[in-house]
């Protein structure tokens, strides 16, 4: 069952939502989306979201035994090259060093997923960009990874655990945009234009260590009328600390992850699996969040580490 949804997101996610296209209000060529709302006056109204100085990483740590969507996976090989049976000895005679060989997928763990990733029902991409004109089996010769410029923002984080009053919510329940506007009326928070929005439900911290392969099957998720409402906050990102994002499992076989087009096909990144527990229990709203992804051309996605700090 589990491939058999795998193959069902490969297909509908590669399809989507989409009636009609638009360009983007930075021209039809732009490939950055959202990303463009930041500028040297945003990020220093950002700064003023830094309180303590507390830094937080939001990435977890990957390995191959991270749970990951099928077929997904990754293997680490660390080599010594030219040092086999003491040949190092005369070409580093002062020194001894490793190498690493990374093979895998780059939709692991802690991610960003790039506006090349999910189109609407017709193939259409962020900017009216057309799937079949840019996905390349050797890269995307558009809505690369690389595109994406240093992400330097206000960050929220929506306490949604704690407004539910749960440790964690549950692998299939879904979030409202009554709930989110609660949580945030609770805290006293607002989404700005620009800003990096981010979830906590609990689920990562209640289950990636504990559980993985339930961390891995399944998880809380907000429903289309969050990404609909965020899209006309205009935010440069939504995230959360699950790997999907949307509710698993899906509510509707025939539209799984509905949120994902909404949002990419906008302009705005995903952040999936983000660690957020310290900051849920240090209480914090909103935050300076720094990210810098790896400038792999033609990437879909990418594993980060994104940095709050408070």
């Amino acid at each position: 069952m589990k491939y058999l949804n795998f193959f069902l997101l490969v297909f509908f996610l590669s399809t989507g939502l989409s009636d009609e296209c638009a360009y983007s209000e930075w021209g039809p060529n732009d490939e950055a989306g959202n990303a463009n709302l930041i500028s040297n006056e945003s990020v220093l109204e950002a700064l003023k979201s830094v309180e303590t100085g507390k830094t937080y990483s939001l990435g977890l740590i990957v390995d191959s035994n991270t749970p990951a969507y099928p077929p997904r996976s990754l293997e680490l090989t660390v080599v010594q090259p030219f040092q086999q049976f003491g040949a190092g000895e005369d070409l580093y005679p002062n020194l001894a060093a490793n190498d690493d060989i990374f093979s895998g997928w780059l939709g692991i763990g802690s991610q960003i997923d790039g506006l090349g990733h999910i189109g609407s029902a017709d193939g259409v991409f962020y900017n009216c960009n057309h799937g079949k004109d840019f996905a390349q089996i050797t890269g995307l010769t558009k809505l690369g990874i690389e595109k994406i410029p240093p992400l330097v923002a206000r960050g929220v984080l929506i306490d949604m655990a704690s407004y539910l009053n749960k440790e964690f919510i549950p692998a299939g329940e879904t979030l409202n945009l009554l709930q989110l506007k609660g949580a945030m009326k609770s805290k006293g928070l607002t989404i700005q234009k620009g800003d990096v929005v981010i979830f906590h439900t609990g689920w990562t911290a209640a289950k990636f260590k504990s559980a993985p392969e339930e961390w891995g099957s399944g998880a809380p998720g907000i429903l289309p009328e969050i990404a609909e409402y965020l899209k006309e906050k205009q935010v440069i990102a939504v995230g959360a600390d699950t790997w999907s994002l949307d509710v698993v499992p899906v509510l509707d076989e025939k539209e799984p992850f509905p949120a994902h087009p909404i949002l990419l096909t906008n302009g705005i990144y995903i952040l999936e699996a983000m660690n957020t527990g310290e900051m849920a229990e240090d209480g914090v709203t909103d935050f300076l969040f720094i990210l810098g992804p790896a400038k792999v051309r033609g990437a879909v996605q990418m594993i980060v580490n994104p940095i709050a700090i408070n």
